[in-house]
């Protein structure tokens, strides 16, 4: 007797075993299913995206074509909304912060209700406690052409910062109004003056631009405007491209 009921322990021990692997097989097959089946929808959700976002597959095929520069980014959005970004690498803190980066979002406002796109710019290992002035600029590196005043960014203690601003970034120009010419835009068509498709960064004061470079041969420049004139330091960093950015 009591070699059956031993016998029947063992049995009924081997089948609650199975029971339990049969159950954790089961969850991890629903556990794969759950997990693939967000991605599969996530791929069509892109897939409409490209569909049904006119803007977003112009600037793709802009920059297939090299009229938009390699390093812009064209997000995924549903229309109306388009939103690009690019880096911004260091020029002129380049020997003394040769690891500080940036990174520029435009999100391109709704052209029924409004002319103005959001432009963040973000910088991270800058110098730290200093204040930058923010210009779209016609040229990339010097000379830089004409340009606008757009922004000024002052990173913290641990040389990172923002600056978030609005502004007709997509379509922005400068002119002379007694000469003002026009541009061939290739997200906009035909524009007036001269199309501003680069972005860079200046020292706002050129003695903290000597104190950071260490360096006291350095000269003023335009790139801030006030008393007295050129009291501005030189660029600190730029989109670098020679194709626009936007």
């Amino acid at each position: 007797m009591a070699i059956l009921q031993y016998a029947r322990r063992k049995i009924l021990s081997a089948s609650c075993l199975f029971t339990l692997l049969l159950v954790f097989c089961i969850q991890i097959s629903s556990a794969t299913v759950a997990t693939a089946t967000p991605l599969s929808q996530q791929h069509i959700v892109l897939h409409a995206v490209q569909q049904n976002n006119p803007e977003v597959t112009h600037l793709l095929q802009l920059k297939q074509s090299g009229h938009l520069a390699p390093t812009v980014n064209v997000l995924d959005s549903l229309p109306p909304t388009t939103i690009l970004q690019f880096p911004l690498v260091p020029s002129g803190v380049k020997s003394k912060f040769p690891a500080a980066t940036g990174l520029v979002t435009i999100v391109r406002g709704n052209r029924d209700d409004s002319t103005s796109d959001t432009v963040t710019v973000d910088v991270q290992k800058m110098p730290p406690n200093i204040t930058f002035t923010i210009f779209f600029i016609e040229i990339a590196n010097k000379p830089f052409g004409h340009v606008e005043y757009v922004a000024d960014l002052t990173t913290r203690g641990d040389g990172s910062g923002e600056s978030i601003f609005h502004i007709i970034s997509l379509v922005s120009f400068a002119m002379d109004a007694r000469n003002p010419g026009t541009s061939q835009d290739d997200k906009e068509g035909q524009t007036s003056g001269i199309n501003l498709e680069h972005l860079g960064m200046w020292f706002s004061s050129l003695q903290d631009a000597q104190k950071v470079l260490n360096d006291d041969t350095l000269k003023g420049t335009i790139f801030d405007g006030g008393n007295p004139p050129l009291h501005a330091g030189p660029q600190a960093m730029t989109d670098g491209q020679s194709a626009p950015v936007f």
